[in-house]
């Protein structure tokens, strides 16, 4: 990728919740919290599907301040947040567009992102998706896309963003292949967030048993 650590899947959802909506109701940006939030749960045009909290998704705009990815303002009653994109990765807008939508929506065919991306950047062919997806995966500063195998019976192939890092084998497979019975990329999001919460909490109660046990003088152990 780049010299950027991998983000998390709620941080890249952030990510491209800021910059798709700079580019489709720009009189609402820079974003709420609550505003964020209500993009970041949309049940369109987002795969896969999450269910973020406010504090989750505070969280992690304040990790991806710290990389210098998201600013934040004060306008009004509250705060308000704009990601920072092209100042960090130096890339072209349309470049960002793109980008927007593999966050956003998973991997994506050349044609399919052209016409996900209409409503940020209307690129005049294919042919123009694809220069820009080559470029990306050629960066020097390191490869921000990549181009995926072919899957059998597809007759093109799909690109993904690597914000995130290397893609999971789950990640590869077409939402429309993954069964009723299987566990959907949501799903597994869901799952992990609630398991980094129940971690949080349990450093919590060890905290406060050590502060306890230390103020009336026993062992932890005892």
């Amino acid at each position: 990728m780049s010299h950027l650590r991998a983000l998390s899947p709620l941080e890249v959802r952030v990510l491209g919740v800021l910059s798709e909506k700079q580019r489709t109701v720009p009189d609402s940006y820079p974003l709420t919290l609550n505003s964020l939030v209500s993009g970041c749960n949309q049940k369109t045009s987002r795969n896969p599907i999450m269910e973020a909290s406010e504090a989750g998704a505070q969280g992690a705009l304040d990790s991806l301040r710290a990389l210098s990815l998201v600013t934040e303002s004060s306008g009004g009653r509250a705060y308000r947040y704009a990601h920072n994109l092209d100042g960090v990765l130096k890339i072209p807008s349309q470049s960002i567009v793109l980008l927007t939508v593999l966050m956003l929506r998973g991997p994506q065919t050349a044609g399919e992102l052209r016409i996900a991306s209409e409503r940020m950047h209307d690129f005049a062919d294919i042919s123009s998706v694809e220069a820009f997806l080559e470029e990306l995966a050629a960066r020097a500063a390191g490869a921000l896309v990549r181009k995926l195998p072919r899957l059998p019976g597809a007759r093109e192939s799909r690109w993904t963003h690597l914000l995130a890092g290397e893609p999971t084998d789950l990640e590869l497979v077409p939402r429309s292949e993954v069964g009723a019975g299987d566990v959907s990329l949501g799903e597994l999001t869901a799952l992990k967030g609630q398991v980094a919460r129940l971690e949080a909490d349990l450093a919590d109660v060890k905290a406060l048993l050590g502060r306890v046990c230390s103020e009336v003088g026993i062992s932890e152990s005892s």
